[in-house]
């Protein structure tokens, strides 16, 4: 099947697709920084899966280290590439941060694959560069216009790509995430956030007595409750996307782009509601003050991923809520 190198291959979108790929027959080499991620999901993968991986822990802004991953992983074909900072709020406190990890580290990768003759590659986008949409759902077609630094990052990642795929004949599939929540069903490996910047990672850390209330960001936005909708996505449903995108690149030229999300949105009130369902008891919260760089609504049409993929997204709500539960009841201190 090839070796596929795998950026912020520690982190947690990541860990699930890490474990999808060896189902398939992948070979993998992770390299990661650490900064946001935990060795430990490494580990845990690797139980999961019987197979002991090759891990490097690498800064993709040091291109020398890079460039020695590469060297010492000879044959490597193909990248999925997951390492990036993440945090809306943060990319607007610290968007230069943001800019030099994310646009910095993605160009020393592309420069390191060109060197080496890879021509294959699945980028981490996010449904963040649609900004706030003229219509819901969602449509890949739809206009660009990203409203936060990190959604920025992500629309000048693609574009970088869109531009090196035609000038040096690569093969690229372009993911644009909307909301990944829950964990895998065994509860080994899940969402581990030092802090909470997504909304089920918070609420969990509410439900379980780890935080005291979920802060709640705005109740006056346009939408049935006042609060924000999101197409939440349970994040093994995704991870068999990144398996379908690389299944597609070994036949597709050029660069395909694919919404990933359900069609569907649910608001935070609802969100918080199928939480208490599932853990069986109430969770505090509160309004405050909308936070700098969101919106309203968003949920995407993932018809063409369907088409093009044969790829939909099979869990629902309750599911990805029990799985994130599970996880957070068996690991209350995360992956420490």
């Amino acid at each position: 099947m090839g070796k596929i190198l795998i950026t912020g291959g520690a982190g947690y979108i990541a860990s699930h697709t890490n474990v999808e790929l060896l189902e398939a027959g992948y070979d993998i080499v992770l390299a990661d920084n650490l900064c946001n991620s935990s060795m430990e999901a490494v580990r845990r993968v690797e139980e999961l899966s019987g197979k002991k991986l090759p891990f490097y822990e690498v800064d993709l802004k040091d291109i020398i280290a890079l460039r020695k991953v590469f060297d010492q992983e000879p044959g490597i074909s193909g990248v999925i590439h997951f390492a990036a900072l993440k945090s809306v709020g943060e990319s607007v406190e610290k968007p230069l941060i943001y800019y030099d990890n994310n646009i910095t580290g993605s160009l020393n990768l592309y420069k390191v694959m060109d060197e080496r003759g890879v021509k294959q590659l699945v980028f981490s986008s996010s449904a963040t560069v649609y900004g706030d949409p003229e219509s819901v759902p969602v449509k890949e077609d739809a206009r660009l216009q990203a409203t936060n630094p990190y959604g920025q990052t992500k629309l000048m990642m693609e574009q970088i790509l869109i531009d090196a795929a035609k000038a040096k004949g690569w093969d690229v599939t372009i993911l644009r995430y909307f909301n990944p929540v829950g964990a895998h069903s065994s509860g080994r490996i899940g969402e581990d956030p030092e802090y909470p910047n997504n909304l089920l990672p918070f609420v969990s850390q509410v439900a379980a007595g780890v935080r005291e209330k979920v802060m709640i960001f705005g109740n006056d936005w346009p939408t049935p409750d006042g609060t924000g909708v999101r197409d939440y996505i349970h994040v093994v449903d995704l991870a068999k996307a990144h398996v379908k995108a690389l299944e597609k690149l070994k036949v597709k030229k050029g660069v395909s782009i694919y919404n990933v999300g359900t069609g569907i949105g649910f608001s935070v009130l609802e969100m918080i509601k199928a939480f208490e369902e599932v853990c069986g008891h109430n969770i505090p919260w509160e309004f405050g003050p909308r936070r700098a760089g969101d919106i309203a609504t968003v949920y995407g049409d993932p018809a063409f991923a369907e088409k093009e993929l044969n790829w939909k997204a099979e869990s629902r709500l309750k599911e990805m809520v029990a799985s994130a539960w599970k996880w957070q009841s068996d690991n209350p201190k995360g992956y420490k």
